[in-house]
């Protein structure tokens, strides 16, 4: 119960169980032989070749926050491959080789959100359920099909979410965060989502596209739309873009 007598809920619990107060940080040693791994490998998945990001010129960042806002109807013109190349890059894309930073923030760098897309028409890549592998800044096709109908509907049977040409849906692997900052992990792992989705939204005006981001969505459904598991890694965030109307 809280002050005022009502039932707490689990997430007023969680804000509050998850708090840092001087002098009572979680003390420890990071166990460096248990890290999980960075990056999640579909070995056996087909690969799709994406073109090298652009990253000179491309429109001023000034005018590019000015423009962006949430678009919800787009044209059934596909989108170039190059174009979701960008956007990819723009997601988590590495900046810095040599340590493999990324051009969205993550806390510790330690990267617990993974991409995956659904296609819907996108040329010279077949419609279906993607993986993108950001080291070799490729994509891994996991399912071959369309998937407009069942993602639309995961999501809330948002009719933008159909019509879009592709749906950016991210994952977390809790693990990789929980790792070193324990169940303060998940204030993090949500943040670094939304920078992610923000690098997304921004790339997609420099395109002269459009883009909304979605939280709202039937956790399961997407889960088992990407095969993974729930506990281990979950869905928490996409993002549709397409060309406006």
């Amino acid at each position: 119960m809280n002050k005022r007598g009502r039932k707490e809920g689990v997430g007023d619990i969680f804000q509050q169980e998850t708090k840092y107060q001087r002098g009572h940080l979680p003390g420890g040693y990071l166990d460096w032989a248990s890290k999980p791994e960075t990056y999640k490998r579909y070995p056996s998945a087909p690969k799709v070749q994406l073109e090298p990001p652009k990253v000179e010129s491309g429109a001023p960042l000034w005018e590019v926050l000015g423009r962006r806002r949430s678009v919800r109807t787009f044209k059934k013109e596909p989108l170039a491959k190059s174009e979701l190349s960008q956007l990819l890059w723009a997601a988590q894309g590495i900046i810095h080789p040599e340590y493999e930073f990324r051009t969205a923030p993550s806390a510790g760098a330690l990267y617990p959100v993974e991409t995956y897309l659904v296609v819907n028409s996108i040329e010279q890549i077949e419609p279906g359920v993607y993986h993108y592998a950001v080291d070799r800044h490729e994509l891994e096709q996991l399912r071959a099909g369309d998937f407009r109908l069942q993602v639309a509907q995961s999501a809330l049977d948002q009719e933008m979410v159909y019509h879009a040409n592709v749906v950016f849906i991210w994952t977390a692997v809790f693990a990789r965060s929980k790792w070193k900052y324990r169940q303060r992990a998940y204030r993090y792992i949500y943040l670094d989502a939304g920078h992610i989705a923000q690098n997304v939204a921004l790339a997609a005006v420099a395109l002269n596209l459009g883009s909304c981001q979605v939280g709202a969505l039937y956790d399961k459904e997407v889960n088992a739309l990407l095969g993974v598991d729930g506990t281990e890694e979950s869905a928490i965030y996409m993002t549709v873009v397409g060309r406006e109307k």
